[in-house]
């Protein structure tokens, strides 16, 4: 079949010329050469093997054997990590070449075949232009850069069995993937909690779904990207299996949570509702001023699952209640909507009425999860929640240098000068993120993820108020610095007047 879908793209290429033996044999050492290069992107990128392995084991939705044509199309495009846009030009993929982790690569069993760090960089450096330029095309990789490829492969694979863990490291993960974190993990978890079969979902339909997806965040957004989409599905799957919800969620439901996280915040402009308003952007006029980007990325996520056909084949009725519950989660996420949330938690709880047997309640809950996993960044561990602080302030700058640029009011927390990282992330955990995680555990019932994620929520508090006492006493320190000189300063200049 492979031979068969090589030959359907590259058969009209070769113009027709007498037939013998020596023209067969360079043929068929063209053809091999040829459908070596689909071997190779089949193992450069492992979800692609998973999905070529489930695609030929059991077919599901609109494609299906009896159309080679199409077949030929699904292979070239799981065999190659680009996608063709539909300008027809091959773009390249999101994010750069991942870092090698020479820790991770010390533990491998190959670690005295690759050498050096100096060759596995020269290794590495080989592999980027190997990937890009055209002019290779056909040729077979050597078996270091193979061996390299398989530790990639190997570590992503490790990474994904321990995805139900809160110690994930998702910028590592995304790194190994070649920044394709969004895809394989979604990819991964629509395998785990068994939706491409409950659903018929078309395995090529729905990759390409989520590639839209994740090339629609922008990845010149330090914070608002398809990394931190990542993140908050991982965290979503998290919530997902907590006992007093995942006991009663049904497969609609934990669809909905996964594609809802995935897209809560796709093709975020990197700055905030008010610019947008204050900007008279076009968006804010559409929306009329209310959850502008909420309604943005629920509107653009909708209109990606109609693009791709993802569930054309679901009855008209379901996929319109599909819809509408996503906008319902991703509106959620509105940030100026949180004490509306919190008192409708508080009140059920207080109360103790929720019944998760109803489905109303079940969206409610679906809705506080992915609330949870938006934010939940202060409850990772140090060096994790470091970095996404880093990034969101970096973000929250960049607004603020666009508005002094244009001569516009600085937003709250944009302002470098005046608003430090750990006074920013003190005042948001205080007074966004523990009332709303407190409330969470009271729901779960002090689970060991949420005692865990409250724990890392105080040690996390504590470093941020102990580094912003550090920058308080080094700026005193300045200041009294600068008194002493110019008071000395002062002194030197009346001894030397006559």
């Amino acid at each position: 079949m492979s031979c068969l879908m090589v030959e359907m793209k590259y058969g009209s290429q070769f113009p027709p010329r007498k037939v013998t033996s020596r023209s067969i044999a360079s043929n068929r050492r063209h053809g091999l050469a040829i459908f070596a290069k689909y071997l190779r992107f089949t193992t450069y990128n492992w979800t692609t093997c998973f999905f070529k392995r489930i695609y030929l084991q059991e077919r599901c939705g609109e494609i299906s054997f009896d159309s080679p044509d199409q077949n030929a199309k699904c292979v070239r495009m799981l065999g190659d990590a680009r996608v063709r846009g539909q300008t027809g030009v091959l773009s390249e993929r999101r994010g750069s070449y991942p870092f090698i982790d020479f820790r991770l690569l010390n533990n491998t069993t190959l670690s005295g075949e690759i050498g050096t760090k100096k060759k596995v960089k020269r290794l590495l450096s080989f592999q980027r232009y190997f990937h890009a330029s055209r002019l290779l095309r056909g040729i077979v990789p050597q078996a270091s850069l193979y061996l390299l490829d398989e530790d990639y492969l190997g570590q992503a694979r490790h990474m994904l069995s321990k995805v139900g863990m809160w110690d994930f490291d998702i910028f590592l993960f995304d790194r190994l993937t070649n920044g394709n974190s969004l895809v394989t993990l979604l990819c991964h978890l629509f395998n785990v909690h068994g939706l491409i079969h409950h659903f018929q979902l078309d395995m090529v339909t729905l990759h390409r779904f989520l590639v839209m997806v994740q090339e629609d965040y922008h990845s010149q957004n330090p914070y608002h990207n398809a990394v931190h989409a990542a993140d908050v599905t991982q965290a979503m799957h998290c919530y997902l299996r907590e006992p007093k919800l995942a006991n009663f969620l049904t497969p609609s439901d934990i669809m909905l949570g996964l594609l809802a996280a995935a897209a809560h915040d796709v093709d975020h402009p990197g700055v905030n509702q008010p610019f947008l308003i204050k900007t008279k952007h076009h968006l804010a006029s559409l929306y009329q001023n209310v959850s502008v980007l909420e309604n943005h990325h629920w509107r653009s996520t909708v209109g990606m699952l109609r693009e791709s056909r993802l569930l054309a084949h679901l009855p008209k009725e379901v996929t319109q209640d599909i819809e509408q519950q996503l906008g319902s989660l991703i509106l959620a996420t509105d940030i100026n909507r949180q004490n509306e949330f919190l008192i409708r938690l508080k009140s059920h709880l207080d109360n103790q009425d929720l019944r998760l047997e109803d489905a109303q309640d079940r969206h409610f809950m679906l809705q506080i999860a992915l609330k949870c996993a938006d934010i939940c960044n202060p409850c990772r561990l140090w060096d994790l929640s470091k970095q996404w602080s880093e990034r969101v302030c970096e973000e929250f700058y960049r607004q603020g240098d666009l508005e002094q640029k244009f001569e516009l009011e600085i937003s709250p927390l944009c302002n470098q000068q005046k608003d430090t990282i750990p006074s920013i992330q003190i005042g948001f955990m205080t007074y966004i993120v523990e009332p709303l995680f407190e409330r969470w555990a009271q729901f779960t019932g002090d689970t060991p993820l949420s005692e865990n994620m409250l724990n890392h929520l105080r040690r996390n508090k504590a470093k941020w108020r102990s580094l912003l006492h550090k920058q308080h006493s080094s700026t005193r320190s300045n200041d009294h610095s600068g008194q002493v000189t110019g008071s000395q300063e002062q002194t030197l200049n009346e001894e030397e007047t006559p």
